[in-house]
């Protein structure tokens, strides 16, 4: 499995946790190209905090080294890294690179 699979696995076992929540018509597809935050998104701010807080607790299990996807960098970006999953998946690998190097 790829880091890149890892991580998509990460995120889309946390859309599966909080799709268990969400009324029938609003659940998250599980695809790169998801919608998270915007126009086009399904998701109220608390469904999106809890995807991340789910996801970050996946990503540590998973590679073993906690990261924080909801810092004051993610929120500056110009480009939102929680526009897609696809979006997200990049941030996280990049977070992941930085810690490893550092």
């Amino acid at each position: 499995m790829t880091e890149r699979d890892k991580i998509l696995k990460g995120i889309y076992d946390a859309v599966d946790e909080v799709n268990e929540q969400l009324p029938e018509g609003q659940t998250l597809e599980k695809s790169p190209d998801t919608i998270l935050l915007g126009e086009s998104g399904k998701l109220e701010s608390i469904d999106l905090v809890n995807i991340l807080v789910a996801t970050e607790e996946n990503i540590e299990e998973a590679f073993g080294m906690p990261i924080s996807i909801t810092d004051e960098r993610a929120v500056s970006e110009t480009n939102s890294p929680f526009t897609t999953i696809e979006s997200l998946c990049h941030f996280i690998s990049n977070l992941l690179k930085e810690q490893s190097d550092g």
